[in-house]
């Protein structure tokens, strides 16, 4: 017993682009108009059907039904299947598949709820990087305007057998003429398939840079990856996603309405690369910069060359759980305070902007501020070396 379509509702959710991007792609070609609302198309070997322009027909529902019913005889396809391909046709869909042990299209609760969270995470990494001027190894990814108004836009489709998959839909936009689509540039795309682009950049970037990892390389990889899409945020998610089920499938189907010289991308990932992923993430965080952070620790070494007035300082400073070298370039007034702490062996307070420069931290912006005997939370370090 064939399975057919006659909600109303689900079937004006299939646009006229729709029809008309997938009859193209199953062989159709359009031939002329037919009344003022619709265009015969022909194929060979195909029945000629009528597609209408727009949906505004009263009719259009039922007029919706009857290609479905004609599409599926002909490429041999169940009315569901062809009714997926049209609601997705408007969008690049990407599933997201996590192999289970039993494979039999559940999965535990926690886990899925899981699975959608990180597959959102992915695809807002990628949102970001398209977002930024300069793809960043780290993001703050609520402060970016574009990538959360593109997130808006993203649907959830309907979860499939085979396994577990979760289903994105992302938003593209139709092209306003059907021809040359293969010659467009990265920049001349619109944002939305920039983010599918750049999401499937960042997928294959990491992939290969985990496997350089294997090798002892993935450093110098992952930092190579950041120009395409790879960031902590990303490789998170990723390595979330891997754990589920120590394996995942990632795949884009380019929308049927903005095509591209192919029908699909496919990524795989394998346990084994989790753990690069995760190292790569927290390597990524580690560097991030910290504005308006606040340190406390002691003044180790002071420097500043005849008649200049800003002088190097280097302090010892407790930094993510341990005793770190932070250096600071300081102004006069701030100057004299470290060499007043440096003197008294007191403990100093520094603000400023905090971030990673090669293998050391330093400080931008900073002020520092002496604390007294009584003020400091922990005894003094050795004393400090003045050159």
């Amino acid at each position: 017993m064939k399975a057919r379509i006659l909600d109303a509702g689900a079937l004006t959710a299939i646009s006229p682009a729709a029809l008309a991007a997938y009859a193209r792609g199953e062989g159709w070609t359009k031939t002329e108009p037919y009344g003022g609302h619709a265009d015969i198309y022909i194929g060979d070997g195909r029945p000629e059907i009528i597609l209408p322009r727009t949906d505004r027909l009263a009719d259009y529902a039922s007029v919706v039904s009857r290609l479905i019913g004609i599409l599926s005889e002909v490429i041999e396809q169940d009315e569901l299947a062809v009714y997926r391909d049209l609601v997705g046709a408007n969008h690049d869909v990407v599933r997201v598949r996590t192999p289970g042990p039993e494979d039999d299209g559940s999965i535990l609760l926690d886990k899925g709820v899981e699975l959608v969270s990180q597959a959102r995470e992915m695809l807002l990494a990628a949102a970001c990087a398209t977002a930024a001027a300069v793809p960043q190894p780290v993001y703050r990814a609520g402060a970016n305007r574009d990538a959360a108004e593109y997130m808006r836009r993203v649907r959830l489709g309907q979860t499939e057998h085979g396994s577990f998959v979760v289903t994105l839909m992302a938003p593209a936009l139709p092209m306003l003429q059907y021809g040359n689509h293969q010659a467009l540039l990265f920049d001349d795309e619109p944002y939305e398939r920039q983010v599918t682009y750049r999401l499937v950049q960042a997928l294959e970037a990491s992939r290969d840079a985990a496997e350089r990892a294997h090798s002892g390389d993935g450093a110098t990889a992952f930092e190579q990856a950041v120009a395409k899409g790879v960031s902590a945020n990303f490789c998170e998610a990723v390595a979330k996603l891997i754990g589920l089920s120590s394996r995942l499938e990632v795949s884009v189907n380019w929308a049927r309405t903005r095509p591209t010289s192919e029908r699909q991308r496919r990524i795989l990932f394998s346990e084994s690369d989790a753990g690069a992923f995760r190292e790569a993430a927290r390597t990524f965080r580690t560097r991030e910069p910290r504005p308006a952070t606040e340190l406390l620790g002691t003044v180790h070494k002071l420097t500043r060359h005849k008649h200049e007035i800003e002088g190097q300082v280097t302090f010892k400073m407790y930094l993510d759980g341990k005793s770190q070298s932070v250096r600071a370039v300081l102004d006069q007034n701030n100057y004299s305070v470290a060499i007043s702490a440096h003197e008294a062996r007191n403990h100093v307070m520094v603000h400023g902007d905090l971030k990673r420069i090669g293998q050391r931290w330093h400080v931008t912006n900073a002020t520092v501020q002496e604390l007294a005997s009584d003020e400091e939370d922990d005894p003094p370090s050795a004393p400090p070396q003045a050159s």
